[in-house]
Formats: C-alpha cells, sequence, structure tokens
C-alpha cells in the first residue's frame, strides 16, 4: 500500500510535465540548456548545455545524442540509456529547455516594425505580434509560423473576437519565423463616394459586391447602377462580368462573392458616361487610395 502511495504521488508530480511535453513541438538543438530530473534519484539531477555535437554529458552513463529531438524524446533517450548501462532498473525522466540558444524570433510581412526580437522563452503569438507593432492596415489575418530548425509550418488566424483569438492563441519559440501576409484587395471605382482598393479583413476574409459598395459609401445619385461591371482577372488577362447592382440590391439577382484583386466598375450617369474599358480600369487601381475599413 505505501509503495502504491508513492507511485501515485510520483504521477501527480509528473503529469504537468508529461502533459506539456505531449504538445511541445520544439525540437533541441545545440547550446540548449537541458535541465534533466531523474525521480526518485535526486542526485543524478543536473543542468546540461546541447554541445555542438547535439549531445549531453550525464552524471551516469555518459553521453546521449539529444539533438532534434523534443524533451519528451530526449527524456526516453537518457532512460534507455541509464537502463543499458544497469544503472537504473525503472528510471522517469523529466527533460525542460531552460535556455534556447537561439534566441531571436523573426516577424516578417506586414506588421508595423518587422524584424528579429530578443525572446528566451516561448511567448503566445499575440504577444510576438505586439513586438512588432501589430498587425498592418493591409494585414491578412491568416498568419503562419515556420518552426525553427524543422518544415513545419502552423498557421494562426488572428480572430478580430477577442476571446477566440485568445483561446486559440499558439506558441511562438526562439528561433521560429513569424509571416503576415497582405490581405486581398478588393477595388471599386467609378461613381461612388469613396472610390479605392478595400482589404479583405473581416473575420472571414470574404466581402460581396454589395458589402463593397457599402464600404464605398454607396453609389452616387448619378451612378448608372444597372450597367455595373466586374473585372476579374483570369489566366489569359481580365474578363468583364455584367453586375446589374440595382437588381442585386432589389433582391432580384444574387449577390457576388468577389475574389483578391477583382475590380467593381460603377458607371457614371449616361450623360457623363463615356468608354471605359477593363484595361482602362486596371490602370487606375496604381493610384487607387486604399483602405482597410
Amino acid at each position: 500500500m505505501k509503495n502504491l502511495s508513492k507511485w501515485v504521488v510520483l504521477l501527480l508530480l509528473l503529469a504537468p510535465g508529461l502533459t506539456a511535453q505531449k504538445n511541445e513541438s520544439l525540437l533541441i538543438g545545440p547550446g540548449d540548456l537541458l535541465h534533466v530530473q531523474v525521480f526518485d534519484t535526486p542526485e543524478l539531477t543536473q543542468d546540461a548545455r546541447v554541445t555542438d555535437a547535439g549531445d549531453i554529458p550525464l552524471l551516469l552513463g555518459g553521453r546521449v545524442k539529444v539533438a532534434n529531438l523534443t524533451p519528451a524524446q530526449a527524456a526516453h533517450a537518457i532512460e534507455s540509456t541509464l537502463v543499458r548501462g544497469h544503472f537504473l532498473l525503472r528510471p522517469s525522466v523529466l527533460v525542460t529547455v531552460t535556455q534556447y540558444a537561439t534566441q531571436n524570433v523573426t516577424i516578417l510581412g506586414e506588421v508595423h516594425t518587422p524584424g528579429a526580437y530578443p525572446i528566451g522563452t516561448p511567448r503566445s503569438i499575440l504577444d510576438v505580434l505586439a513586438l512588432a507593432g501589430g498587425l498592418s492596415e493591409t494585414a491578412d489575418r491568416k498568419v503562419l509560423i515556420e518552426r525553427h530548425g524543422t518544415s513545419t509550418r502552423v498557421p494562426y488566424f488572428v480572430s478580430n473576437a477577442p476571446g477566440v483569438a485568445l483561446d486559440t492563441a499558439v506558441k511562438v519559440y526562439p528561433g521560429d519565423t513569424v509571416i503576415v501576409p497582405r490581405a486581398g484587395i478588393v477595388y471599386v471605382l467609378g461613381d461612388v463616394s469613396k472610390p479605392g482598393g478595400y482589404t479583405m479583413t473581416n473575420n472571414d476574409a470574404k466581402i460581396s459586391a454589395l458589402e463593397l459598395i457599402a464600404r464605398a459609401g454607396g453609389a452616387l445619385h448619378s451612378a448608372a447602377a444597372s450597367h455595373s461591371r466586374l473585372i476579374r482577372k483570369s489566366g489569359s488577362g481580365y474578363v468583364e462580368i455584367p453586375l446589374p447592382l440595382n437588381k442585386i440590391q432589389d433582391g432580384k439577382r444574387a449577390d457576388v462573392q468577389l475574389e483578391a484583386d477583382d475590380i467593381v466598375y460603377v458607371p457614371f450617369s449616361y450623360m457623363r458616361n463615356f468608354v471605359v474599358n477593363a484595361a482602362t480600369l486596371v490602370g487606375q487601381i496604381g493610384g487607387a487610395a486604399i483602405y482597410k475599413y
């Protein structure tokens, strides 16, 4: 009974570390400082730095290769070494990284101050983005994290809902690279209150033709809304698609979901109208103002 209680206590002590290591995705690398804890044998507990060869010297058992392993895998390798050397029968080892050799995280793309920032421990993606001044006005909310030393890529969506953003936040580790791409932009030109480009920065990164017109302040009274057109890029250039906004507004035609780089053109009234082709409109978007909302 006494032995049973002893193992229960041991399991309770191990549980938090085991849970954390189960979700661990960062691999150990040269220069990292490790804390090696051998339960029931405190005299074997040690701190060791990973050598350039990728191993650590144990107090018993010699050197163990730990580079490119997770802390949980490194713990298992140490346990196997202690058993093979007949030092312990059933060792239980916990390995934690107390200091990372690579202390910077690189943040690129659509943030206010991209660059490399020092971090000594894993940080929330929200904290890391804050180091770079946060997302810019034209940032896509689909952020990509590339893990240091691996080809693993972790996507994260920066939700507009604070609770969701906090609940789904992932960890960024020293040496990781965070890339924030540019959001898709759609354009509205012609007889509207605020012609220009509008970023697709809402929570689902989608926008319809009517939503775009609304964000642009609506079509003016002088506009020939029934003759509006959608200019969309295709493999062979640009295609023009009729977009009768008056029928869409009246519910007689379904609204149209826009894609990045689409151009919605609302013609001027017949008195002021002139022939405008797709090439002319595409040429105008280069100088168009870009609005976040």
